[in-house]
C-alpha cells in the first residue's frame, strides 16, 4: 500500500460569488417602497499552506477534486448574502506549484506559506447597490462570478541540509540510523528504500537536517529504477556526500566506478554542479572493506573530496563525520544572502490604458477581451432587459463603442467579448436601446416621484394668472 507520494495532479475550484437580488420594499400604505435587494455572498478560496506536521500528497492521491463552498445569494431588505468558506489544504514544507504545462506557480518553503490556487468569485450588487439618483429603482441585479477552477500539479522536494546519494544497499539507510534518530526500513536487499527518510542530527551548536534518497541506478535521471522519482529530493541539500560500499560483492562493481556513475546521474538531472561534495567509505568494519577503503582513498583525495571511512553499524568514525558536515552546513548557511522582507511594488495604470484590447478576427467580427469588460458580461443577466440596457451603459462608458467605431465596427458587425471558449457573441447594434427606456430613462420608475401638491398649486395659479393677462391685453375700451 502507497504511503508515501510526492507528485499529484490537483483539481480545484473556487467558490461561486452569490446572486445579487432584485426586491422592492413593501410597508403598510407604501406598496413601492423603494429597491432593498441585498448583495450576493463572496465566493471562498482555495489556499495551500506550508504544515510541518504534513509530510507526503498522499491525501491529494486519494482525493484529488478539491472544492470551496459556494456565496450565498442576497435577500430583500438589504440582508447580503453569507460568504463561502474558504478551502484550506496543507502541504509539507518544500512542495512546488506548478501548472499542467510545467511552469512554476509557486515554491512553498517555510511554516505558513501560503498561496491562494483558486480565487473565490465575487458576488452580484443587489438592485438597492445599483440604485442612484437617475436609477431610483433598478428593476435588475448582477450575477455572481463563477470562482476560478484549474488543475495544478504538487511536487514535493524535500528541505533538507545533506543529502545522502549511492547504490542501492550502500548503507544510507544504516547511516541515517545512526547520525540521527530517523528509524528507516534496513535489510540487506536492493531498494529497501522507497521512500526518502528525512533525520535530524546535532552536532555541537550546529543542528542540521540529513535526507536519504532511495539508492540510484544508471539511468535514474531517465527514469529507471527509483532514481527520476527522487533525485528532485536533493535539489534543496546544501552538501551531497556518496555513501560507497567498501564491502560489495558484486564482482562487477568498485566503489569509484559507482562514485563516477551517480556523479554521471547528477549531471544528466541538471542543476547540482555547484554544490560541495563529500565521500564516505562505508563498511570497513569488513576486513576486505577497510582494505579496499585504504586503496581507493588517496585516488579520491586527488579528486579533491573529503573522505571519511566510517561503520554505521559498528558506530566507527561517525563523530569526525557528523561535524564535518556540521562545519559544512554552517558555511552554506553564512554563505547566503540575508532575506530581505517582501517589498510591496505598487504599478499604477498607465493614462493611455483603457482597460480592454479589441482584435479584428476574420470579415465583419471583432473581439473585446479586459477585466472589466468580461467581468461584467459574466455579472449580466442576459433574461433581463434591463440588464442587459445597464451592460451597454457600462461599455459605453468604458469607451468600448467608440473603440469598435475607430476600429472599423458597422453595426450588424458581430462582436465577441471573452476568451474563444468562454465568450459572448452579439450582433453589435451601438447604442442599442432596450425595452425599459420605452418608459422613461433605463431603470427610473416614475410609479415612486412622490406627488407634489403645493408645487402643482403654484403651476396651476401661473397658468391662471397668465390666460388672465392675454384677456386684459386682448380687451379694448370703446
Amino acid at each position: 500500500m502507497t504511503t508515501f507520494v510526492d507528485r499529484v495532479e490537483l483539481h480545484v475550484a473556487a467558490g461561486n460569488g452569490g446572486h445579487g437580488v432584485a426586491s422592492v420594499m413593501r410597508e403598510k400604505f407604501k406598496p413601492l417602497g423603494g429597491p432593498d435587494g441585498g448583495n450576493g455572498g463572496r465566493g471562498g478560496d482555495v489556499i495551500l499552506v506550508v504544515d510541518q506536521d504534513v509530510t507526503t500528497l498522499l491525501e491529494y492521491h486519494h482525493h484529488p477534486h478539491r472544492k470551496a463552498t459556494n456565496g450565498q445569494p442576497g435577500a430583500g431588505d438589504n440582508r447580503s448574502g453569507k460568504n463561502g468558506q474558504d478551502l484550506v489544504l496543507p502541504v509539507p514544507d518544500g512542495t512546488v506549484i506548478l501548472d499542467r504545462q510545467g511552469n512554476v506557480l509557486a515554491d512553498l518553503v517555510g511554516q505558513g506559506t501560503t498561496f491562494v490556487a483558486g480565487q473565490g468569485g465575487r458576488g452580484g450588487l443587489g438592485n438597492a447597490a445599483l440604485a442612484s439618483a437617475r436609477r431610483k429603482a433598478p428593476g435588475f441585479a448582477l450575477l455572481g462570478e463563477p470562482g476560478e477552477a484549474r488543475d495544478i500539479v504538487l511536487e514535493l522536494k524535500t528541505v533538507a541540509d545533506v543529502a545522502l546519494v549511492g547504490y542501492p544497499s550502500a548503507g544510507k539507510s544504516s547511516l541515517i540510523s545512526v547520525l540521527s534518530a530517523a528509524k528507516p526500513k534496513i535489510a540487506d536487499y536492493p531498494f529497501t528504500t522507497l521512500v526518502p527518510n528525512l533525520g535530524v542530527v546535532t552536532a555541537g551548536s550546529t543542528v542540521y537536517t540529513i535526507a536519504d534518497v532511495p539508492g540510484l541506478i544508471p539511468g535514474a535521471s531517465q527514469g529507471k529504477g527509483l532514481g527520476l522519482e527522487f533525485l528532485r529530493h536533493v535539489e534543496r541539500c546544501e552538501v551531497l556526500v556518496h555513501v560507497l560500499d567498501t564491502a560489495t560483492l558484486e564482482a562487477d562493481r568498485d566503489p569509484v566506478s559507482d562514485l563516477d556513475m551517480i556523479e554521471e546521474e547528477l549531471k544528466q538531472y541538471g542543476g547540482l554542479d555547484n554544490r560541495p561534495r563529500m565521500v564516505v567509505l562505508n563498511k570497513i568494519d569488513v576486513p576486505d572493506g577497510k582494505d579496499l577503503a585504504d586503496i581507493i582513498r588517496p585516488d579520491l583525495e586527488e579528486r579533491g573530496y573529503r573522505v571519511f571511512e566510517v561503520s554505521a553499524v559498528a558506530h566507527m568514525g561517525l563523530k569526525e563525520l557528523s561535524f564535518a558536515l556540521a562545519d559544512v552546513v554552517s558555511k552554506a548557511r553564512a554563505a547566503k544572502p540575508v532575506q530581505e522582507a517582501t517589498r510591496i511594488v505598487i504599478r499604477p495604470q498607465a493614462v493611455d490604458d483603457a482597460g480592454f484590447t479589441i482584435t479584428e478576427e476574420g470579415e465583419n467580427f471583432f473581439r473585446v477581451r479586459g477585466e472589466k469588460p468580461e467581468r461584467w458580461v459574466r455579472q449580466t443577466d442576459f433574461n433581463n432587459d434591463e440588464a442587459v440596457g445597464y451592460l451597454a451603459d457600462r461599455l459605453n462608458r468604458l469607451g468600448v463603442e467608440d473603440a469598435l467605431r475607430k476600429a472599423g465596427a458597422h453595426a450588424g458587425d458581430g462582436i465577441a467579448i471573452g476568451p474563444e471558449d468562454n465568450a459572448v457573441v452579439f450582433d453589435w447594434e451601438p447604442m442599442m436601446a432596450a425595452g425599459a427606456e420605452m418608459l422613461g430613462r433605463r431603470g427610473e420608475d416614475h410609479r415612486l416621484e412622490a406627488p407634489r401638491p403645493a408645487a402643482q398649486r403654484r403651476r396651476d395659479r401661473d397658468v391662471a394668472r397668465d390666460e388672465a393677462d392675454q384677456e386684459y391685453e386682448g380687451f379694448k375700451p370703446f
